[in-house]
């Protein structure tokens, strides 16, 4: 066979695998749904994130768990509060941290990504990002930067994602036209072309942006908890009930974009 052609049938396979084990990664998803994570824990759930082979990871505020796609437990680890909203990029897990006062008009935070084993969680890598004023509580990863969302106080009538480079150089401050959100955006994930961030309220809000951060839609769901993409028109939206006793579960439900919901939740 001629190099070239050879050459360009290597990529057409390795394309075709890869889409192959999208969809079956999606699918094993799918068949779950909803996915319940074992166990339960003192503080609630603030994120989710997947490594694309079947893993999960929730970050329950001082806890960090790793679960199959069943929401069987493999691994969990104590962790310093707080700890929010979560992603996995090139073989790690980060999270995002902050340590001081959350919406602050002062900008008395602390906020850190955390970089973890996605095998063991075992803690591998703190970074600083002052720049993020109001406190670092959830971000994502796209085209190998890192965007990282948290805090804002009340009244303020915009959002801000904080940009920064593999080696958590900062990059750029970008605004969202949201209007006011309580507490800010709570998590974030990039998929299908788009951001989606989940934020608190009565109702919760959630914002749809394109890349470059021009509103898309505002809308009346809760993804506040986490969100993450699994495949085209496929995502993982969390709910967090509580125990009789109080203590904090993880549950994951499908959804998909609806043009004038933004999201609707699959029927299961």
């Amino acid at each position: 066979m001629h190099s070239r052609f050879f050459a360009v049938y290597l990529v057409a396979a390795a394309a075709s695998l890869f889409l192959t084990s999208d969809t079956g990664f999606a699918d094993e998803f799918s068949a779950h749904v909803p996915i319940e994570c074992e166990g339960d824990y003192r503080h609630h759930l603030q994120g989710v994130a997947t490594d694309g082979e079947g893993a999960i990871f929730w970050s329950f505020t001082t806890t960090i768990v790793r679960t199959d796609a069943k929401g069987q437990v493999e691994v969990s680890v104590e962790a310093e509060n707080h700890q929010g909203d979560l992603c996995h990029h090139d073989g790690k897990v980060y999270v995002a941290v902050n340590l001081g006062r959350f919406n602050d008009p002062e900008g008395n935070a602390d906020s850190w990504i955390y970089v973890y084993d996605p095998k063991t969680l075992k803690l591998l890598e703190k970074h600083a990002v002052p720049e993020v004023f109001h406190g670092a509580g959830g971000m994502d990863v796209r085209d190998g930067h890192f965007f990282v969302v948290g805090g804002l106080p009340d009244g303020v009538k915009e959002n801000y994602v904080y940009e920064y480079d593999e080696q958590f150089r900062f990059v750029k401050k970008h605004v969202v036209a949201s209007g006011w959100t309580r507490l800010g955006i709570q998590t974030a994930a990039w998929h299908d072309d788009a951001w989606w961030f989940g934020c608190y309220g009565s109702p919760a809000i959630l914002l749809k942006t394109d890349a470059d951060f021009q509103l898309l839609g505002r809308h009346e769901f809760n993804a506040s908890l986490g969100i993450v993409g699994i495949a085209p028109g496929k995502l993982l939206v969390a709910e967090g009930p509580r125990t009789p006793e109080g203590r904090h579960r993880g549950v994951l439900r499908l959804a998909r974009p609806d043009e004038a919901a933004g999201l609707e939740r699959v029927a299961e």
